[in-house]
């Protein structure tokens, strides 16, 4: 059959995103080393509906794609609600783990490439080939993978760089997500750690296996307009910082919102009830990461699988070995560090969004930690990109 485009509508997307969630859930119930090991719900069961898509793109010659204009709009959401649960103290103690981390990562995206470029020489390959198996791809991500691929085919004559890219930096969404919960859970059974933050749960009431939660309607409007001011505000400072030529990730600027107006209504001694902002946060980071996972195009990982599989193997040993004995003993081998390292693991294997689940699962089992909400998400939207393209220009001079 000829390959036509099919675009998935918003209102289809969410929907499957909704049933990949309670799938996730169902799978994780029944499947024990599932919920043993940690592993997200929205990666065990966006994984089943992002396969039967692939499935119905060989049988029918579809190229099927979906519109993800509301997911960017919840994560944004998402991060407003990490700013708006932000008090200063915390900010100043996890300004610390934030300076750690970025020497941390600068030294595993070295790592990455090393052990990249190493494993492309021994199966006879050109070693450039070993940085699309490395940070590009893995700690880059999609857009990443794609803008270095094309430069690597243009001016180094690297063929299907693109595509490779584009197959690794798939693999790796999905090889963040199995590892980084385990590895967590593997530290904080192992050293007895509890959260230091204590959740403030929402008064519910369970009966006949159902939850039912009971919000105050005008703390929940509070929240709302918190939201609102946050989307609002954040777009202008976004638009006026790209009108000024600095880039950054809209969440950035309406997270940033958020810490400021929370800590300021704290000065003027306003009490914001911080339970419905922790709901509408919860649901809106489990729609978006839904969303994420059914979306993943899995036909890309046909071909040179055999490969791929090798170097995510080594891939995945390294980066739970690097989480293991450097990250999480150097930030002081606490509750916060055991959620930090997932969410290393999942953004360095795969992307932000995927540590931010990896940190997701480990929270609702075992407890919050803050702390990692404010460092992965600030670490991946600066630090790490920055370091990662200085790194591959070096590899690149060295190699080529």
């Amino acid at each position: 059959m000829d390959t036509s485009a099919v675009l998935i509508n918003t209102p289809t997307t969410l929907a499957l995103a909704i049933i990949a969630l309670w799938l996730g859930y169902q799978i994780n119930r029944r499947v024990v080393w599932l919920e043993r090991y940690n592993i997200p719900a929205a990666v065990s069961g966006g994984l089943l509906i992002s396969s039967l898509i692939a499935l119905t793109e060989v049988a029918s010659g579809w190229d099927i794609r979906f519109d993800l204009s509301l997911r960017d709009m919840l994560l944004i959401m998402f991060f407003s609600t990490i700013g708006l649960s932000s008090r200063l103290r915390m900010m100043l103690e996890g300004g610390k783990m934030l300076g750690i981390m970025i020497g941390l990562a600068v030294a595993f995206l070295l790592l990455q490439n090393l052990l990249g470029t190493g494993l492309a020489w021994v199966i006879g390959e050109s070693p450039l080939y070993g940085l699309i198996g490395g940070s590009i791809s893995l700690a880059g991500g999609h857009g990443t993978a794609l803008t270095w691929g094309q430069l690597l085919e243009e001016h180094f004559g690297l063929e299907n760089a693109s595509t490779l890219g584009l197959t690794f930096a798939t693999a790796g969404l999905i090889t963040g997500g199995l590892v980084g919960g385990p590895v967590a859970a593997f530290l904080i059974r192992r050293h007895k750690l509890t959260p230091e933050t204590v959740e403030h749960e929402l008064p519910h009431i369970e009966a006949n296996g159902r939850t039912t939660y009971m919000i105050d309607l005008n703390s929940l409007l509070t929240a709302v307009l918190l939201l609102a001011l946050c989307f609002a505000l954040g777009a202008s400072i976004y638009d006026w910082l790209s009108g000024a030529g600095i880039r950054l990730p809209a969440f950035l600027t309406a997270m940033f919102l958020g810490i400021v107006l929370a800590n300021a209504l704290d000065l003027a001694g306003v009490q914001v009830d911080n339970r419905p902002v922790q709901l509408l946060g919860d649901l809106s980071l489990q729609l978006f990461l839904g969303m994420s996972l059914i979306s993943l195009p899995l036909l890309s990982l046909q071909g040179a699988l055999g490969a791929i599989s090798l170097i995510m193997l080594f891939q995945a040993m390294l980066i739970a070995a690097f989480a293991i004995l450097l990250v999480f003993p150097l930030l002081g081998r606490s509750y916060d560090a055991a959620c930090i390292s997932a969410g290393f693991i999942g953004m360095g294997l795969g992307a932000t969004p995927v540590g931010i689940a990896n940190m997701n699962a480990i929270t609702q089992r075992f407890g919050p930690s803050p702390k990692a909400f404010l460092v992965i998400p600030l670490l991946g939207a600066f630090f790490i990109d920055i370091a990662n393209a200085s790194l591959v220009q070096l590899f690149l001079h060295v190699l080529g």
